[in-house]
């Protein structure tokens, strides 16, 4: 079993992608070279077995379905890594059942090596990830805030914050050099993944792709129908619609003064044209 199941996968391998080789002798190349110990660093990442081989698998669909790109990539081995490690540490796998609870380290770790899984396991995801690319698989800095899509300050922030936090757990861990070593030795008692041949991965890819090409062109189909079923039955002009007379019954009686009678009429006649009525001694008298 190697030692170092960290280092494959780092900048510069692109050897599968190498001229002169069909696109599936590259990929299947590239496959054989990268899936293993890209399963193991998942699982540093997630601490589950099931989860670290799914995003493996996926992240190569995805490659394949992208291949033009990925082959003439600087690191196609990058950017399989990135895609794998953007869905294993995904939020919605803690609803899935199956990926729920991490698994139990490797046997053969010992003490030490399940203190060191469960320390990491217990980091947020970002500084997880900065910390098994910069301490574990020795990229630099730069390269370590681009695939994890921060600044490189916040990238050595959060490196320097993990190193702290695994450094209360175990002081050797504080140093670079013992925690590569650590990470290394575990992922190197960790049993050969049982992976899908390349052949597979590739069927599996193409068969997704015409699964979604077919949902998309159903549901294209389906919004065109109705779209013109819509513009065919809707009408062309408004036409308001008079509602039929109805009863109203309990309407309250309408208030206001009642109507005058005639002598009531003749009354109010007088009172407007005598504008001064009543007893003289009302009628004030100029002295």
């Amino acid at each position: 079993m190697p030692a170092e199941r960290l280092k494959p996968g780092g900048p510069g391998t692109a050897e599968p992608a190498a001229s002169g080789l069909t696109p599936e002798e590259a990929f299947d190349a590239l496959y054989a070279q990268a899936a293993p110990d890209l399963v193991h660093q998942t699982f540093l990442l997630t601490g589950r077995r099931a989860l670290s081989r799914e995003a493996v698998e996926r992240a190569f669909q995805q490659a394949w379905q992208r291949w033009p790109e990925v082959a003439v990539d600087a690191d196609p081995v990058g950017w399989v890594r990135a895609a794998a490690y953007e869905y294993a540490l995904s939020p919605w796998h803690r609803l899935r059942r199956a990926h729920k609870h991490p698994d139990a380290p490797p046997a053969e770790a010992g003490r030490r090596g399940q203190e060191l899984l469960s320390a990491l396991l217990e980091l947020p995801p970002p500084y997880r990830r900065t910390v098994l690319l910069y301490d574990g698989l020795g990229l630099d800095l730069p390269d370590t805030a681009a695939e994890t899509e921060a600044s490189t300050p916040a990238a050595a922030n959060r490196l320097l914050h993990a190193r702290t936090v695994l450094g209360r757990k175990d002081p050797d861990l504080a140093e670079p050099e013992e925690l590569h070593r650590r990470l290394n030795a575990l992922v190197a008692e960790e049993p050969m993944a049982d992976l899908p041949a390349a052949r597979a991965v590739r069927t599996g890819s193409e068969h997704r792709t015409r699964t979604w090409t077919r949902a998309v062109v159903g549901v294209t189909a389906v919004l065109i129908a109705m779209t013109g079923f819509t513009a065919v039955t809707a009408p062309t002009r408004y036409v308001p619609v008079n509602a039929p007379g109805e009863t109203v019954n309990g309407v309250p009686v309408r208030g206001g003064p009642e109507k005058l009678r005639p002598e009531d009429v003749e009354l109010r006649d007088r009172l407007r044209s005598e504008p001064n009525p009543g007893p003289e001694r009302l009628i004030p008298v100029a002295g």
